[in-house]
C-alpha cells in the first residue's frame, strides 16, 4: 500500500450487472454454425496464484474443421482474461481495504500484509498481460495501476478517521488519475480514445467508493456493494479488449455472442468463489454466528450470485434453471459444513463434507450433461476437482488465520475462467453459435 497511517478507529452505479441475460437469451433463438459440435476443452494446468498472463490463450475444441470455435478465438480469450484479472482486482482491493479496516488500520498486521501481497500480485499479472502484447507498456502500466490503488488506500484511511480533507484529496487524485490513465492507454492503443477510457473508469471509482463506505461503516450490504463494483469490470474488459483486438488484428469477435457467454460465465463463476470465500470468512470472524448482520449480508450477496448463474443458464435452457439453482445451493451448503467442521475441529464433519462434495461433482456432471450433451458428465465432474480443492485450501487458511488467505482465495477464483471456458465450449457447440 502506498499510504501509511496507524490506529484509526472505526465508526459504525450502476445497477447490479444483470448477467448479460438479455444478450445470452439470443442463444435460444438458434444461431447457425458451419462447424461441427465442439467437445470438451483439453485439460489445463491450474495456476499457482494468478491466471495465465497470455491474453490470447483459448481452450481447444475437438472439431472436424480447421476453423477456430468462436469462443476459443484470440479475441474471446483476450476478453475473458481481462474480465478475470480486472474483476479480481476489485475483489482483492475491496478485501484488502476491508481487512485493514477490521485490523483498525494496522498496515503491519500479518493479515493486512498478506492481503496487500495478493493484491499486488494481481497488479503484476495485469501488467504482464498488457506487456505480453505491448512489451514497452508493462512497466508504465504497473506503476500507474499501483498508484491508483494507493489513492483508494488514502480514501479509506480518510473515511475511517473522518478526515474530510484526506477524502477530498483522494477523490481529486483519482479524478486526475482517470485522465492520466486514459492518456497512457491511448498512447499504447490509439483505437481507445483517452477521454473514453477516463470516462469508463468513473463507475469503477464510484462503485468501489460505495463498497469502501459500507466497509468502514460496518454495513451488512458491504459484500453486495463490492460485488457491484466487480461486476462493472466486465464492461471495462470488453472496451479494452475491443481496442486491443482491433489494434492487433486479433482473430474473432470481442463483442460476439460466444465471447459474451464466456466473459459472463467467467465473471459470475469467479464472483461465486470470492463471495463464497468472503461469506465463510465473515462467518469465521464472527465465531459462527450465522445471525450476525454482516454474515447475513454476505450470505445474501452469495445467494444473489447463485440466482444470477441459474438465470444465465435458464436464459438458454429454461427447464434447467431451477434444478441448477437447487444443485448449486446444495454444494455451497457442503462448503459451509466443511468450514464448520474445520472451525470446531470436528474431523467427522469435515470428512462427511468432503464425501458430500465428491458425490456432488458426479451429480452436477450428470445434470450438466443432461442439458448439454456435448459436455461429458465425467469430464465436468473432473473439472470441479480444482474448484473444490482450492476452496478447501482457502477455507483452511481462513480458519487458521493465516496471512496467505487472500492469495489462496485468489488461486481458487483463478481456476474459474477455465471452468467457464469448458462450459462455454459445450453451450456454443450445442446451440451452434457462429459468432
Amino acid at each position: 500500500m502506498c499510504a501509511s497511517q496507524k490506529g484509526f478507529t472505526m465508526n459504525k452505479r450502476l445497477t447490479r450487472f444483470s448477467i448479460s441475460a438479455a444478450a445470452v437469451l439470443v442463444l435460444a433463438t438458434g444461431c447457425s454454425s458451419s462447424g461441427s459440435p465442439a467437445g470438451m476443452p483439453a485439460p489445463e494446468t491450474a495456476p499457482s496464484s494468478v491466471p495465465s498472463v497470455s491474453m490470447t490463450h483459448s481452450p481447444s475444441h475437438a472439431s472436424t474443421t480447421s476453423a477456430t470455435a468462436p469462443d476459443a478465438t484470440e479475441a474471446a480469450a483476450l476478453r475473458a482474461t481481462l474480465t478475470s484479472l480486472l474483476s479480481d482486482h476489485v475483489w482483492l482491493a475491496g478485501n484488502t481495504l476491508d481487512t485493514a479496516v477490521q485490523q483498525k488500520g494496522d498496515l503491519k498486521d500479518p493479515k493486512v500484509v498478506g492481503a496487500v501481497k495478493a493484491l499486488d500480485a494481481n497488479s503484476v499479472a495485469l501488467a504482464k498481460a498488457v506487456g505480453s502484447v505491448y512489451p514497452d507498456a508493462e512497466k508504465p502500466f504497473l506503476a500507474s495501476w499501483r498508484q491508483h490503488i494507493g489513492f483508494f488506500v488514502d480514501y479509506t484511511l480518510g473515511k475511517a478517521t473522518e478526515n474530510d480533507k484526506q477524502v477530498a484529496t483522494a477523490k481529486a487524485d483519482l479524478d486526475a488519475y482517470r485522465t492520466s490513465f486514459g492518456e497512457l492507454i491511448n498512447s499504447v492503443v490509439p483505437e481507445l480514445p483517452a477521454d473514453a477510457v477516463a470516462k469508463e473508469l468513473g463507475p469503477h471509482v464510484d462503485s468501489l467508493f460505495a463498497a469502501i463506505d459500507a466497509s468502514v461503516a460496518g454495513k451488512p450490504d458491504y459484500q453486495t456493494k463490492l460485488s457491484m463494483a466487480a461486476d462493472h469490470m466486465v464492461m471495462t474488459a470488453e472496451i479494452l479488449a475491443g481496442g486491443i483486438a482491433k489494434n492487433k488484428g486479433l482473430e474473432g469477435d470481442v463483442d460476439g455472442m460466444a465471447s459474451t457467454v464466456r466473459a459472463t460465465l467467467t465473471s459470475q463463476l469467479s464472483a461465486h468463489v470470492w463471495l463464497a470465500g468472503n461469506a465463510l470468512d465473515t462467518a469465521v470472524s464472527k465465531k459462527g454466528d450465522l445471525k450476525d448482520p454482516q454474515v447475513v449480508g454476505a450470505v445474501k450477496a452469495l445467494d444473489a450470485n447463485s440466482v444470477a448463474l441459474a438465470k444465465t443458464l435458464g436464459s438458454v435452457y429454461p427447464d434447467a434453471e431451477k434444478p441448477f439453482l437447487a444443485s448449486w445451493r446444495q454444494h455451497i451448503g457442503f462448503f459451509v459444513d466443511y468450514t464448520l467442521g474445520k472451525a470446531t475441529k470436528n474431523d467427522k464433519q469435515v470428512a462427511k463434507a468432503k464425501a458430500d462434495l465428491d458425490a456432488y461433482r458426479t451429480s452436477f456432471g450428470e445434470l450438466i450433461n443432461s442439458v448439454v450433451p456435448e459436455l461429458p458428465a465425467d469430464a465436468v465432474a473432473e473439472e470441479l476437482i480444482p474448484h473444490v480443492d482450492t476452496l478447501f485450501a482457502a477455507i483452511d487458511a481462513s480458519v487458521a488465520g493465516k496471512p496467505d488467505y487472500q492469495a489462496k482465495l485468489a488461486e481458487a477464483a483463478n481456476h474459474m475462467p477455465m471452468t467457464a471456458a469448458v462450459l462455454t465450449s459445450g453451450i456454443v457447440a450445442n446451440k451452434k453459435i457462429a459468432s
